[in-house]
């Protein structure tokens, strides 16, 4: 590819950053890495001030660097392009739309809100079903366009309120080659003439996007198919400006299981995480999320499914991402969660979920005992924080029993359990391993002529309180036979 990769993410700091956001940022650093020398630029749009959310900036920088994908530039790294902020380039795209103005190009619009409501009504009512501040209509509206010169010079030194405009051509057909969908073009009929400066002096999106992705020297605008309909707009700039566009990319929406857009409604019906710091405070793995919303309308072209964010920068290519949405399947998610979780030592999974288990009031013991006790536990579920609740017999003992569980303890269950405790209170602590405890329990069973799980459900519950759980015979080894008998005790006294 000839020249230099470069590429965008430009969220606005009104939320905290959604997943579909995410999927943009990260699609954006894969086509950038995947080409050498690639620059991954964060650009903050932040102009609509009336919308700002506290925090939501450091939200997306934080949940960027989570997922480890580093910023060549931005607002805290710097750059030759700087300032990464919208908020901080007002000046410049004054000086742009004033060209503009000068150029014939845009001109000033004095109408107020209520004027141009008049308009459209009176529009709608002669029978146009979508009336638009255009071509057509801007010659009876109050701008610079149709007002003496002098009357807009008195405007404009008064302070008069305005917004500058775009004259977008009544009848055009604009065109462009998307790197995704092939070739689009839309009628310049359904375009108004779109503000570019609004009452409060901050520019809109368009004209910003445009301005700072000519300056910044974008190479390639890759976005969300919701943004398609604004690139009509946006070529309509660069063609005014003189300016060759970037190559544009618009990538599908992600769908909602029942259907439609994953809207934060639908999100919260089908209980999916909306936003990334949700993802982060719930404890799962970046790499998961990462090589999940990698595929959430890619693919490499093969079988393949489990790649790390490297090998995702080398497997890349916007050719091989889909047209139609994509389906957001949690369990594939967890799927890939489970996967890079069981990945990790005992010894790394231990240091992590201490920190976790201090919020929750839990304390372990020794160092030694919690990664033998991970070791049982990591195959059988899917995020790190569910080891707490899975494993909490190995550091508690169990306070009441699975209500589900008890179903199975049945009237000869004391009984039962009762002569296993016999057997193994006779065994020395260096007997009680998990060979010998599981042999004891055939004994049991087939001196009784029993089944299997006749002695070992209610086993089950009188040590761990649940009625699943790794292996039960391991895992009373490592509690020791101290434990073992106590929480037996406990238990044949209370359930009787």
């Amino acid at each position: 590819m000839e020249g230099s990769v470069r590429v965008r993410f430009a969220p606005s700091p009104t939320g905290f950053l959604h997943i579909g956001g995410l999927r943009t940022a990260l699609y954006n650093y894969l086509f950038a890495k995947s080409h050498k020398d690639g620059k991954f630029i964060l650009r903050i749009e932040d102009t609509d001030q009336s919308r700002y959310v506290e925090g939501a900036e450091q939200d997306i920088i934080d949940s960027l660097n989570w997922c480890g994908m580093d910023i060549d530039e931005g607002p805290d790294e710097g750059g030759d392009f700087g300032p990464y902020r919208q908020s901080e380039r007002q000046e410049i795209y004054n000086k742009y739309a004033k060209q503009l103005i000068d150029e014939d190009k845009a001109y000033y619009a004095f109408d107020t809100t209520d004027e141009i409501d008049q308009m459209r009504e009176r529009l709608k009512k002669s029978g146009n079903p979508s009336p638009k501040y255009d071509a057509v209509t801007r010659q009876s509206m109050k701008n610079s366009l149709t007002l003496p010169q002098d009357e807009v010079e008195k405007k404009l030194e008064a302070g008069d309120e305005y917004v500058v405009r775009l004259k977008v051509p009544r009848r055009e057909t604009i065109r462009f080659e998307d790197l995704i969908r092939g070739h689009v073009s839309f009628e310049s009929k359904g375009l108004d003439d779109q503000v570019l400066l609004k009452s409060d002096g901050m520019p809109t999106y368009h004209l910003a996007n445009v301005v700072d992705d000519h300056l910044m020297e974008i190479s390639h605008v890759i976005r969300g198919e919701e943004w398609l309909s604004s690139t009509p707009k946006h070529i309509l700039l660069y063609q005014a400006f003189g300016w060759e566009p970037p190559q544009m990319a618009h990538l599908p929406l992600i769908m909602s299981p029942s259907g439609g857009k994953l809207s934060k409604r639908k999100a919260e019906e089908e209980g999916i995480p909306v936003n990334t710091k949700e993802y982060i405070k719930q404890h799962y793995e970046p790499e998961a999320l990462v090589n999940f919303l990698a595929y959430l309308g890619w693919s490499p072209g093969d079988d393949s499914e489990i790649h790390s964010l490297n090998e995702l920068c080398q497997l890349f290519t916007l050719d091989r991402v889909s047209k139609g949405g994509a389906v957001f399947n949690h369990k594939k998610l967890l799927w890939y969660n489970e996967h890079y979780l069981r990945e990790q030592t005992n010894k790394a999974i231990a240091e992590r979920l201490r920190p976790i288990a201090k919020t929750k009031g839990v304390e372990f013991p020794d160092d030694e005992y919690l990664q033998k006790a991970i070791s049982l536990l990591k195959d059988r579920v899917s995020k790190i924080d569910e080891l707490l609740e899975m494993g909490s017999f190995f550091f508690e003992d169990p306070e009441e029993y699975d209500e589900k569980a008890l179903k199975k303890w049945k009237s000869d269950s004391s009984d039962l359990v009762s002569q296993y405790r016999e057997k193994i209170s006779e065994l020395e602590d260096d007997e009680f391993k998990a060979a010998t405890l599981k042999s004891h329990l055939e004994d049991v069973i087939n001196a009784n002529d029993v089944g299997f799980g006749k002695l070992m459900m209610p086993l089950r519950i009188a040590v761990t309180g649940q009625g699943f759980g790794p292996d039960l015979f391991t895992s009373m080894q490592l509690l020791g036979k101290e434990t073992v008998l106590e929480r037996i005790d406990t238990a044949l006294e209370k359930l009787g």
